[in-house]
């Protein structure tokens, strides 16, 4: 079975060696660049078995992009802690949202009348809607990418209509057909991302339910999520030509 290699990042400036993959399940890492070729250079390795190839690479790339610490222990957090991110953040809050369904919509009146109606009274003075306004109000960027199946789910279709609330609130909302997020290698893990330095991954039950929040704060992990925002944000669509589009095709 092949292995599940993430790649954690490139010391090369851009042309992709050397470079460094972590193994997603043992956690074992992958160094590639060019080979060591000089017999005298050779002669001086010790241990080098028969095929085995020893590879040159910087300094700065170990130090950058393996990981520090091969003990480090997930911090989890409650969904309070979670939610006092969003009154805490500085200067962004960004969001990668890949599931097919969300129990907790569900259960929501205006869930139901989407079902029933096509047709939402959304309603901008919960909680939520106040401190993100408060927070866009002063200038901050809350942003997300939804990942949309084709067909779309119904989950995902009221979504996209939930995204005309959230818009007024001062989100940026894009949208992304789940094709292209798996030609571009996006995680299928939801996150949210808070000033580029800090990471939370967030936990789903098999019912659907949120259950708790990974904490992540590794820096090159950070970097790593960040590299995954900026690739979808850069292909993904404005909800509302998403929204048309998905309408004309109808």
């Amino acid at each position: 079975m092949a292995r599940q290699l993430r790649f954690n990042g490139t010391g090369s400036g851009g042309s992709g060696c050397p470079s460094v993959h972590e193994d997603a399940q043992s956690g074992e890492v992958i160094v590639h660049g060019p080979p060591l070729t000089d017999p005298g250079d050779l002669a001086q390795l010790q241990h080098l078995s028969d095929g085995e190839v020893a590879v040159v690479v910087p300094r700065e790339l170990l130090v950058d992009w393996t990981p520090k610490d091969a003990t480090r222990q997930a911090r989890s957090i409650g969904l309070d802690e979670f939610e006092a991110l969003f009154s805490t953040f500085s200067h962004s809050a960004w969001r990668l949202e890949t599931r097919r369904r969300f129990a907790s919509d569900e259960a929501t009146d205006t869930y139901r009348q989407f079902v029933e109606n096509g047709v939402v009274d959304w309603s901008v003075e919960d909680p939520y809607c106040e401190l993100i306004r408060s927070q866009t109000a002063q200038g901050k960027r809350v942003e997300r990418v939804r990942i949309v199946d084709q067909p779309p789910t119904m989950g995902q279709l009221y979504l996209l209509d939930n995204a005309k609330r959230n818009s007024g609130l001062g989100e940026d909302i894009r949208n992304l057909w789940r094709m292209d997020a798996v030609r571009l290698q996006l995680p299928t893990a939801d996150f949210w991302l808070f000033d580029s330095r800090l990471a939370a991954k967030l936990r789903f039950g098999d019912d659907d339910h949120l259950v708790d929040v990974e904490l992540i704060t590794e820096p090159a992990e950070v970097v790593r999520y960040s590299v995954i925002r900026d690739a979808a944000w850069h292909h993904a669509v404005p909800y509302e030509e998403f929204a048309a589009k998905l309408s004309d095709s109808e």
